[in-house]
């Protein structure tokens, strides 16, 4: 494995707090990060946190409006966590779709792989750029785009079940379930678009729990805990 895509879900790095970001959750996912790296695995990451705002409307705001408002929360999550890392010792480098004046380099292909050769950390923020599409369909779209072996799904819970877990005692957790199995049940591991988009280019993921102790790490080395969604 030498390329991945990590995608952090908002709210598993809210820790314990269950609200916002702590610090300690994201300085752990970084300390996580630069092991890996340190080994010479290129890592690129995609974080979540715009639900609140992405899909909204209102009487006074609209679909576009609000989506846009999610994909500029993303941003600031990413400047925010990629601080975080730069904490610990990494160099790290933000792409958007769009201009965001000096605070992001706008994406493209070669300049990600520009970055990912340099050892650099590589935050794939704003989703696609467009309104109607989720941070899923990001996430998806970048992996396929820059060549990614897999994405990692890091969440609030450790995999795939037929039934919400927190709700339903008998849930039953998957450990490996194919692209289409999830399609056809409407397994809500990403939406549906970005689903397609993956079965379509044969983009496998994985999902984990992120606040199990060294799961980033344990997935990669292949102590894995979690469910493998496979092509």
């Amino acid at each position: 494995m030498q390329r991945i895509l990590l995608k952090l879900s908002g709210e598993a790095l809210a820790g314990d707090k269950k609200t916002g970001f702590d610090e300690e959750t994201v300085r752990g996912v970084a300390m996580q990060v630069k092991q890996l790296v340190d080994d010479g695995i290129q890592v690129g990451i995609v974080i979540g946190g715009g639900n609140f705002w992405r899909g909204r409307s209102s009487e006074n705001i609209d679909r576009t409006k609000a989506d846009q408002i999610g994909m500029l929360a993303t941003i600031m999550n990413c400047i925010y966590v990629s601080e975080i890392f730069r904490s610990v010792g990494m160099m790290t480098n933000i792409l958007t779709p769009f201009e965001c004046g000096s605070f992001t380099k706008l994406f493209s292909k070669d300049r990600a792989n520009k970055y990912f050769e340099r050892n650099m950390v590589v935050f794939f923020a704003g989703g696609t750029g467009h309104p109607y599409f989720s941070t899923d369909t990001g996430v998806v779209l970048r992996a396929i785009e820059v060549d990614a072996d897999v994405i990692l799904l890091a969440k609030a819970v450790d995999g795939v079940y037929d039934a919400d877990p927190r709700t339903d005692p008998n849930a039953k957790k998957y450990d490996e379930v194919t692209i289409q199995e999830v399609i056809d049940k409407n397994l809500q591991v990403v939406d549906m678009t970005a689903s397609i988009l993956a079965r379509d280019n044969k983009m496998p993921m994985w999902v984990f729990g992120l606040n199990e102790e060294n799961s980033i790490v344990n997935t990669v080395k292949g102590n894995f805990n979690g469910t493998k969604v496979t092509v």
